[in-house]
């Protein structure tokens, strides 16, 4: 099968990109190199080309209860003109795919997905709609990017002459400019301040160009590599490795989204089980002493030499400089602090586990 691609894949290319399969598209691991791009959006800003993700539009009078049906954060709690961070919900408690929902009004709601799960969530979706709901895909429509770091703001507005500085964290608006239009959200998913810009196509790639224009030595392309350490650093899960269709989110670490509700959703006893009674293991981070770097499926083990679990996502730090990672552990091991080992090759490197961010970046902040 044809791997699908960006309307920016051509100007990746010019601008040196590397290009790998990701999720059934061709997308930009690096320009540069993941540590120089990593930085930058840590120090000054990154600009990311993420319209492989998926939008829809869940629309309708019962299009509230229809979502909070399906999703396990509470649909009714959001304001209109704000984000949640949310999941969609299978029968057992497991998660379909982690997602965004943004408030249009109380009868239309914007839901983006992630690229290799939106086709999932609008299928899902469909199988369980019933009454005034009607959910639309208009993924091929939308093209989304996003610039991150402690400069994005500064840089956007500069070459949009867009006023964002009235937009707040997991806040959005609608703005026109220039005979364009922008929904701009303070969101991201690097750990550090700045926007996620949905458009049109063509006002998509013009935008890239200006951002780019604008920021010059401030601002650098970023990809999947320097994209997947920042989330890392950041403490922000990934489907297929933190997540995934098995673990509810309580296992998966993020059980603060999943709430107690007046009308269930799918797996509602199951994740409730978990939550008061608790889950037979959960997602934790590590901090891994020097002698090599963990990898995704490398194996875990405990003080005694026993394999325990395997790397959910690992790497090196940019900002820490040592490695770290995520792994599934039974509770009474996904305590801070209990010892674990890393087995790298014919080593086992001493390890420890970590609850939280590994960096606090700015996100959150304004």
């Amino acid at each position: 099968m044809s791997l699908k691609r960006t309307p920016l894949n051509e100007i990746h290319r010019q601008s040196g990109g590397r290009m790998v399969p990701f999720a059934g598209w061709e997308m930009p691991v690096q320009y540069t190199s993941i540590i120089e791009e990593h930085n930058s959006v840590r120090n000054s800003a990154g600009l990311f080309d993420v319209s492989h993700m998926g939008e829809l539009i869940v629309s309708g009078t019962d299009a509230t209860a229809f979502l909070d049906k399906m999703c396990c954060n509470r649909i009714q709690d959001i304001n209109a003109g704000k984000v949640q961070y949310n999941a969609v919900m299978n029968e057992q408690g497991g998660i379909v795919d982690d997602i965004t929902i943004y408030k249009i009004s109380d009868t239309e709601y914007f839901v983006v997905s992630n690229a290799s799960n939106y086709e999932s969530v609008f299928a899902h979706f469909n199988r369980y709609r019933a009454g005034a709901v009607e959910c639309v895909n208009e993924s091929d429509r939308w093209h989304q990017i996003a610039i991150q770091g402690p400069e994005a703001e500064s840089i956007l507005q500069a070459a949009t002459g867009l006023d964002t500085n009235d937009i707040a964290y997991y806040a959005f608006d609608d703005r026109s400019v220039n005979g364009k239009n922008y929904r701009i959200s303070r969101t991201g998913y690097t750990g550090e301040d700045g926007f996620e810009i949905y458009t049109d196509v063509p006002t998509g790639i013009q935008l890239w160009q200006d951002l780019l224009r604008t920021g010059e030595s401030r601002l650098l392309p970023a990809g999947l590599g320097a994209r997947d350490s920042l989330r890392l650093e950041a403490g922000y899960p990934l489907y297929g490795h933190e997540l995934n269709a098995e673990w509810t989110p309580v296992q998966s670490g993020i059980g603060w989204i999943a709430k107690e509700k007046e009308q269930p959703y799918l797996g509602y006893e199951q994740v409730m089980r978990h939550k008061q009674d608790g889950a037979p293991g959960r997602v934790v981070g590590f901090k891994q002493q020097p002698g090599g770097l963990p990898r995704d499926e490398y194996p875990v083990l405990n003080t005694a030499g026993e394999t325990i679990a395997r790397v959910l996502s690992g790497g090196h730090s940019p900002s820490l400089k040592q490695g770290i990672g995520t792994v599934y552990l039974p509770m009474e091991l996904a305590q801070t602090g209990t010892e674990i080992r890393i087995q790298i090759r014919d080593r086992q490197i001493p390890a420890h586990v970590h609850r939280g961010p590994f960096v606090k970046g700015g996100a959150g902040k304004k």
